[in-house]
C-alpha cells in the first residue's frame, strides 16, 4: 500500500533540465536547473556544498540571471527563492557583470 503525500508547494513547478552556472562571492560552480516556480527553482549542483546567500544562477540557454536566496540544501539539490530575473543580452547592472562574463564563456550569445 502507497500513501501519496500532499503537495504543499503555493505554486506548480515547470520541469526545466536547463545548464546553468551559480555565482556567489569568489566562486563559480556549474548545475542543472531541475525546475522552477514563478518563485523559485531546485538545483542539482555539480558537487555537494550548501550555498551561501545570495547567489546569482545563470541559465545559460535562455541567457538570464536569477538573483536568489538559498531555501534549502539536501545533498547536492538546493532550492532557491528568486528575487528578481535579468536578461544577460544586451547591457546588464553592474552587479551582474560577472554573470555575464559566465555567460559568455559558457557560449552565450
Amino acid at each position: 500500500m502507497t500513501i501519496q503525500q500532499e503537495d504543499r508547494r503555493l505554486e506548480a513547478r515547470r520541469p526545466s533540465h536547463a545548464r546553468g552556472i551559480v555565482l556567489a562571492s569568489g566562486f563559480e560552480l556549474g548545475c542543472v536547473i531541475v525546475d522552477v516556480s514563478n518563485s523559485g527553482m531546485k538545483l542539482r549542483l555539480d558537487r555537494q556544498m550548501a550555498l551561501p546567500s545570495p547567489v546569482v544562477v545563470v541559465d545559460i540557454a535562455a541567457g538570464t540571471a536569477c538573483e536568489a536566496d538559498a531555501a534549502w540544501s539536501k545533498g547536492a539539490e538546493t532550492g532557491l527563492k528568486c528575487r528578481n530575473q535579468t536578461s544577460l543580452r544586451g547591457l546588464v547592472p553592474a552587479r551582474l557583470a560577472a554573470a555575464r562574463d559566465a555567460w559568455r564563456r559558457m557560449g552565450g550569445r
